[in-house]
């Protein structure tokens, strides 16, 4: 099976298994509630954060991905929410909206896999106002040596089995350096393998 072929047809599989697992869906329930007015979601996948939005707070969902065909599987999940979502096929990197346009970012296990994750972060806070937030959770660099050695070691592997996901990317230090002020950061490690389940969330603000 190609590389390309493995990525349209098999990775959307894999990606929607592994981040509708239990854990996973208890750490976007930390965050994406919180979600207010206006929001871009980066990332979008199959839609697996529609459910936790608080419908009450939330006007309206731009939601963005380069995979058709989980945007596809979005377009289900978004049918009975009371919503309105518009679906962009396109890049994080060159973002498809008008500056200070949103109230909140959104990005869950998204940042992992961007290829030119900080030039998405810098559009992410060109589309914010300035008195918005990004609420990210994401699974990354860990700091404990031993662990963050196993991730470095089997990034390149990993990579291009997984659809590009990276192991060691440090979200909050990417996080500063596209100029957002971190309002606060948890972290732990979900079930299963440590280099593979280091998560950090939390809410960063336009610096």
């Amino acid at each position: 099976m190609s590389a390309s072929l493995w990525d349209r047809r098999v990775v959307p599989h894999l990606v929607e298994w592994a981040c509708g697992a239990n854990p996973v869906r208890r750490q976007r329930a930390k965050i994406v509630p919180g979600a207010r007015g206006r929001v871009l979601e980066l990332g979008v996948g199959s839609g697996l954060n529609f459910a936790h939005y608080d419908s009450d707070a939330v006007t309206a969902v731009v939601a963005i991905d380069p995979s058709r065909e989980l945007l596809e599987r979005a377009r289900v999940a978004a049918r009975d929410v009371p919503f309105e979502v518009t679906f962009e096929e396109a890049s994080a990197e060159a973002l498809p909206v008008d500056d200070a346009s949103f109230d909140t970012v959104v990005v869950t296990y998204s940042l992992c896999s961007i290829p030119d994750v900080a030039a998405a972060l810098l559009e992410a806070r060109r589309a914010l106002r300035a008195d918005g937030s990004l609420r990210f959770v994401e699974h990354g660099l860990a700091p404990d040596a031993d662990v963050a050695r196993w991730q470095r070691r089997l990034d390149r592997y990993w990579t291009r089995c997984a659809g590009g996901c990276h192991l060691d990317r440090d979200v909050p230090a990417l996080l500063a350096a596209a100029g957002f002020a971190l309002e606060f950061v948890e972290s732990l490690y979900l079930p299963g393998p440590r280099w593979l389940n280091y998560n950090t969330w939390g809410v960063a603000r336009p610096g």
